[in-house]
């Protein structure tokens, strides 16, 4: 039996594309999209397709991790832009489209107290991405400095899914749903911990 006859991602959607990734020579454009899809306008797990993708493709996993990024980023600086230029427009369409109104009302007051360490916790946290990018545009915060939090914040989950992959392999999925919740809060907590320990001496 195959590894992609053994693991089952949990939904029908995932599947069809996890398919499609596998059966096209340009997978890797396709994952880029993908990526940028989900950081800006499609409410969908990414690790869904990612985690069973990097398994059946481990030859490759490090590439498809750093792909899976620069979508991300590629989608956020788009999302940026959108805030900084369109917000009245197109960046109010996508709060109300994604129901994001609360996120981004609270998020702005977090922006603007501590930039780089709100938009690190927003990529690392379950709070949309698309609340760190609109806000960000909007509020005219540096671009250069989002870009980095948003990359380290990413690169974290990225690499992470990509170790995961390689040490548990078709369990990785299961184990990710059970702990990614207690992961990320276990990050954010070290996180903030060095940065009141920076902060204070």
């Amino acid at each position: 039996m195959s590894k992609q006859a053994n693991f089952q991602p949990d939904s029908k959607s995932a599947q069809k594309w996890l398919e499609r990734l596998l059966q096209s020579p340009n997978a890797l454009i396709i994952l880029f999209f993908m990526s940028a899809l989900e950081a800006t306008i499609v409410p969908i797990p990414l690790e869904l397709v990612l985690i069973p993708y990097m398994i059946i493709e481990q030859k490759r996993i490090w590439t498809i991790a750093s792909v899976a990024l620069a979508g991300c980023l590629f989608g956020a600086a788009i999302g940026y832009y959108i805030g900084f230029a369109l917000f009245d427009s197109v960046g109010q369409w996508f709060i109300d489209y994604l129901s994001l109104q609360q996120y981004y009302d609270s998020f702005q007051q977090t922006l603007k107290d501590d930039g780089f360490i709100a938009v690190f916790l927003v990529g690392l946290t379950p709070v949309p991405f698309q609340t760190a990018m609109l806000a960000a545009g909007a509020a005219g915060f540096s671009f250069t400095v989002f870009l980095l939090a948003a990359g380290l914040s990413r690169g974290i989950r990225y690499y992470g899914l990509a170790a995961l992959a390689l040490w548990l392999g078709p369990y990785a999925q299961s184990w990710w749903q059970k702990n990614a919740s207690r992961l990320g809060w276990s990050v954010i907590g070290l996180v903030l911990l060095a940065f009141l320990v920076f902060h204070f001496t």
